[in-house]
């Protein structure tokens, strides 16, 4: 019987558990046959105790590696030369990559045959055997991480009535039927690779920048994380008819809302980078990354014509109720400026989708007089001017520990005494500074 080490054909004297890498480099390559009691000189020398390694072997399959790889492998005894030798036959899988399962779909964890060797994948051949074996929807593949907790969704959920059990965990696209992380699942974990970055800058374009925050963890969370910090720069005008007053916000909350949520819902997560979001004395702008679905186009969209990229992520979130209805976001955006000369506007490219808001106050007041009323208590009012006072400036976290609240309020008391032209504000990040 010939016999030939090459692409499809290993020889191994005897048993070693490092043939798990010879198993899936087959799995995820053409298939194979690896012969257990052959030498690489193609001596029949035969397996020591072939039962009980047939027996190792199939433990090896069944629980080493992943996903299920026993349809596409089998092992027997066979006898040559009055030798007897294990055949391991190895057919190419359907639900590549295969891996290590304490390894992980990473390079160390995932294999691929190449000549007569079995050598680690490359993470952009490991993405693309993903690709080629999940589809092109990226939120329905193996996610590349595995490790993922689900703390902040698991709360979200629990106010639906909802609970994070493995059932559902697949119900809702989370986890594969073999018990995968998909790449929904990594969006919605507190190990979500992608951020939303936000800056702001004093007037109307990038010379000069005032504040910047990257906001991390589940979209959920940005999401929520987000909104609260955009809120901040809402200010309000007052507005009097007659004897009657009106406050007006530079921008409709259920805008902020809907536009935040459609950046997050429709962007192609693919794309590394993050969600940009920009706020000028005149405008806001969100970039999302992706563009328009294929074969829709702008004027499609205004049209109210809807093709989401992440059904799923889509889908869960109305369910959580961030979403009110499919398809309707535009609408909702148009419709908060209804009453405005100025109008949400549109942009979008083959990589990137841009929405922006003008602000409705700009416009009908000059920038000196564009102030909100503060909303701060009187006694949070003396304790900061006191620390001003004192100090000649403070910090927010200064402000924090002297107000005796979390970093969000403190920032907001902060940034509504400057928008009440109460206090200036000064340096970027953690050099910003406040004072009289």
């Amino acid at each position: 019987m010939p016999f030939t080490r090459d692409l499809n054909t290993e020889f191994k004297q005897e048993f070693t558990a490092d043939i798990k890498k010879e198993i899936v480099a087959f799995a995820n390559t053409q298939g194979g046959t690896i012969y257990i009691g052959i030498d690489h000189n193609k001596n029949v020398l035969g397996a020591e105790q072939p039962g009980n390694v047939l027996l190792q072997v199939v433990d090896i399959i069944r629980h080493t590696i992943k996903p299920d790889l026993t349809p596409f492998a089998s092992s027997v005894i066979e006898k040559i030369k009055e030798r007897e030798i294990i055949k391991i036959s190895v057919q190419r899988g359907v639900a590549r990559p295969y891996y290590l399962s304490d390894k992980g779909l990473t390079p160390s964890g995932v294999y691929v045959r190449q000549g007569s060797a079995s050598i680690p994948a490359s993470e952009k051949a490991i993405q693309q055997m993903i690709k080629e074996t999940g589809g092109d929807a990226y939120e329905q593949r193996r996610s590349l991480r595995q490790d993922l907790t689900f703390e902040y969704l698991s709360t979200e959920l629990k106010k639906q009535n909802l609970h994070l059990e493995p059932s559902q965990m697949i119900a809702l696209g989370l986890q594969s039927t073999d018990g995968l992380y998909t790449n929904l699942g990594l969006l919605l974990s507190e190990q979500c690779l992608h951020t939303i970055k936000v800056a702001c800058f004093q007037g109307s374009d990038k010379s000069l920048l005032q504040d910047r925050q990257e906001f991390s963890g589940s979209l959920l969370k940005q999401v929520t994380d987000v909104y609260t910090y955009l809120d901040l720069f809402n200010k309000t005008e007052a507005l009097f008819q007659g004897l009657e007053r009106l406050d007006k916000g530079d921008y409709p909350p259920e805008v902020l809302r809907e536009t935040l949520l459609n950046a997050i819902v429709h962007r192609e997560y693919a794309f590394s980078g993050s969600t940009f979001i920009n706020i000028y004395d005149d405008r806001m702008e969100f970039v999302s990354l992706g563009g328009l679905v294929n074969g829709l186009s702008l004027e499609d969209i205004m049209l109210g014509i809807s093709q989401p990229r992440n059904e799923k992520l889509v889908k869960l979130l109305y369910h959580l109720k961030y979403l009110e209805a499919y398809g309707t976001g535009i609408s909702k955006i148009l419709s908060g400026y209804q009453n405005s000369k100025t109008k949400p506007m549109f942009k979008a490219t083959n990589g990137a989708f841009q929405t922006i808001l003008p602000n409705l106050n700009y416009a009908e007041s000059s920038v000196a007089a564009h102030k909100a009323a503060p909303i701060i208590t009187d006694a949070q009012f003396r304790l900061v001017l006191d620390g001003v006072t004192k100090q000649g400036s403070i910090t927010r976290q200064e402000a924090q520990t002297l107000l005796k609240v979390g970093q969000t309020r403190a920032l907001g008391i902060l940034q509504k005494m400057v928008n009440a032209g109460i206090l200036n504000k000064t340096g970027v990040g953690k050099n910003t500074k406040y004072q009289a």
